[in-house]
């Protein structure tokens, strides 16, 4: 299998079992033997509707492992991926125009059309799926939070994207994988889209300016991002009272910042760009989720491995050098932190069981998306 040129324990005993375990590859687990024992796994795994996971997250997390796939060799004509193909093509909602269902359950909506694009952009059949994808593209552009929806650019909703509706608060995730969606369907970077999404992802960074005047940013100003400057400010480093009063940033949100600042077509030399760089070079790491807790720094560990690559791609970088000076091969990092964690089955599954990362599949998906990136163009 070729990789295509591009792209429960509690979680302080996890994180020191994971810290234990030399971050290095076996010689023979190159990308292309992970990604293959990943697919064999896979294959096994699909439900029978052609989808995978249990319903209704299965509708988000098919997309997923149909992208992972597709990303790292595994063909459109190919089972599964057929078989997947035909289940996202099953949610494509012909009065919305959204691909996430035509019945109650359709949850989730902004983020599960998002990923099911990218999916079906992957499946390199533009004449077929063209319609559905403008269609799906048409729809996440009416539920980003702009005037058109109420919200003004002096508002910190403007410009995000939330799960779905006109309640959804906007997030960065959300938003990202919004970016990620408009960006697979060739909507150019200097789309109104794009640039409205910039302003909201920007007021999610801590760093007191022009582009964030919130009292949290000034108090950190770090460079990091968080999960969301809506409502205030929310975050996702710990719970209860913490996500309103804990603002640090973390790698998953700072990467995803990082990403969609480029794909909006900020520039490298930017304020913005060159202080988040700025904090992920103190903070390299592939052992954990950089940035939240010790007892949380296992949260979130495979989203934030497959966002670490799309956001080092985005960069054009192959070596990063961190604040000390040392310069890090990141694809290799990358795959020898994977190989280090996949299970003899094939799969990956994050114990700490936080944010559906309990889920081997959705979890496989990510790992496979983030190798899809591990060669260089």
């Amino acid at each position: 299998m070729s990789l295509r040129s591009r792209a429960v324990v509690p979680a302080v005993l996890f994180a020191a079992a994971v810290a234990a375990v030399p971050a290095v590859a076996q010689p023979s687990a190159d990308a292309a033997t992970l990604a293959k024992k990943a697919a064999a796994f896979l294959a096994k795994s699909q439900n029978e509707d052609g989808s995978w996971g249990p319903a209704p997250n299965n509708r988000g997390v098919t997309g997923i492992v149909v992208t992972g796939l597709l990303r790292t060799g595994t063909g459109p004509d190919t089972e599964p991926t057929a078989k997947g193909l035909r289940f996202i093509e099953s949610l494509v909602n012909q009065k919305e125009g959204h691909i996430a269902g035509n019945d109650l359950k359709a949850g989730l909506i902004n983020y599960t059309t998002s990923i099911n694009v990218m999916a079906l952009s992957e499946a390199g059949r533009a004449e077929k799926y063209r319609p559905v994808i403008g269609d799906a593209v048409k729809y996440l552009r009416a539920y980003q939070w702009d005037d058109a929806r109420g919200k003004d650019a002096n508002t910190d909703f403007y410009g995000g994207a939330g799960y779905a509706g006109d309640k959804s608060r906007p997030d960065l995730s959300n938003t990202a994988f919004f970016l990620e969606a408009l960006k697979a369907a060739g909507v150019p970077s200097d789309d109104p889209a794009f640039k409205k999404a910039a302003v909201f992802v920007s007021r999610c960074q801590n760093l007191k300016s022009e582009h964030n005047g919130a009292a949290w940013a000034a108090k950190n100003n770090d460079g990091s991002f968080i999960y969301t400057g809506a409502n205030g400010g929310e975050n996702r480093r710990t719970d209860g009272d913490g996500t309103k009063t804990d603002m640090g940033g973390y790698g998953s949100m700072t990467y995803a910042g990082v990403k969609s600042l480029i794909y909006a077509g900020v520039g490298k030399d930017d304020p913005r760009l060159k202080a988040a760089l700025g904090w992920i070079g103190k903070n390299y790491t592939l052992d954990r989720n950089p940035g939240m807790p010790e007892a949380n720094s296992q949260r979130g560990l495979f989203y934030y491995y497959h966002t670490f690559a799309k956001t080092m791609d985005a960069l054009g970088v192959d070596t990063f050098e961190d604040a000390s000076g040392v310069k890090h091969d990141w694809r290799a990092d990358l795959t020898a932190a994977l190989a280090s964690r996949q299970r003899p089955d094939g799969s990956w599954v994050n114990p700490t069981d936080r944010w559906m990362e309990g889920d081997p599949n959705l979890v496989t998906g990510y790992a496979l998306m983030a190798l899809s990136y591990t060669r260089k163009k």
